[in-house]
């Protein structure tokens, strides 16, 4: 068995609609479901992928309104990493960004920003035959979006201790302090820094988690494998978009193991993705309670498009 890479990344935003307007607009992605944490239906669940919302591009926020900054520390992933095809990417991202008003760090092969709340992130030229996951955003070309993750980077001062656990799961060592897990038809990176002087802080702007992709069928047998590498994992969790089970890695990093499948078209045509609140059933019951106490957000996707087709019907 391999996990197939990164399934999702979850984290937190205290300010939905400026994280949409950052993720579906500055950044191109497309948001596939507008959701609630079910286990805090009160506030959303927030998930941008590429078109299709595949396992491997799908970053996710829960919003708790107002929440404080957080800070990455030891035990938290502290950096989100996507592939992009070519250095001419970077240079789009880099010009973009800045005509946006995000500061970024160009080096070769690399470009490293921050989000509005200051998660880290990076894009990165990778060569790989791992299919690209983008997004049809209207005012990025093809060849310059996001390709899906690459990786994380996590903070850790005790790296060895995950080695059995990781090496359980399948995780393949690579260089000093980095991991590869791959399956089939992806992979990705995970990678353990040494952390700052400070201490974590859980709050807008970190890493809740970090979820790795499991086909349907083997579910079970990951959360066997992860209880012979010395981890507590939670039963089989239900998220009717996939199956989850939770369990933290020795360094500290909460780990995921999530199903590829069966998807977020299961409840809104793929067409229609993310277009309004989506509830699992458990919740249904609950849509006139719920929908009235959730922030009201932007669409700038559809403003962008608009814009993009006027100004290609503008006289030249």
């Amino acid at each position: 068995m391999r996990l197939e890479g990164i399934h999702h990344i979850t984290a937190i935003t205290g300010d939905a609609p400026r994280n949409v307007e950052f993720y579906a607009g500055t950044l191109g992605l497309r948001l596939v479901k507008k959701t609630v944490n079910q286990d805090d239906p009160t506030v959303y669940h927030l998930f941008y992928a590429d078109e299709r919302g595949s396992a491997g591009a799908d970053l996710t926020f829960f919003e708790y309104p107002g929440a404080a900054p957080g800070r990455a520390g030891e035990g938290m992933v502290h950096r989100v990493v996507w592939r992009v095809a070519s250095e001419a990417a970077l240079d789009f991202w880099a010009e973009r960004l800045a005509s946006e008003g995000t500061a970024t760090d160009r080096a070769p092969g690399s470009l490293r920003f921050s989000d509005p709340e200051g998660l880290d992130l990076e894009l990165v030229v990778e060569q790989t035959d791992d299919p690209p996951l983008t997004a049809a955003a209207p005012d990025v070309p093809v060849a310059m979006a996001l390709r899906g993750f690459a990786g994380v980077r996590a903070y850790s001062s005790r790296p060895e201790a995950s080695r059995e656990l990781l090496s359980s799961l399948a995780f393949e060592p690579g260089a000093e302090r980095s991991w590869e897990v791959r399956g089939e038809r992806r992979g990705s990176f995970h990678v353990y820094d040494e952390p700052p002087a400070e201490r974590g802080r859980p709050g807008a702007g970190t890493v809740h988690h970090v979820a790795f992709a499991s086909l349907l069928e083997e579910h079970e047998a990951w959360r066997s494998r992860a209880l012979e590498g010395g981890a507590q994992p939670t039963p089989v969790i239900d998220r009717f978009y996939f199956r989850s089970i939770y369990f933290r890695e020795p360094s500290g990093v909460l780990f995921e193991i999530a199903t590829i499948g069966p998807g977020f078209a299961t409840d809104e045509p793929e067409e229609h993705l993310g277009e309004r609140l989506s509830l699992p059933p458990a919740y249904e019951s609950l849509r006139a309670r719920i929908e009235p106490r959730l922030t009201p957000l932007p669409d700038p996707r559809a403003r962008r498009r608009a814009a993009a087709a006027a100004g290609a019907g503008a006289p030249s």
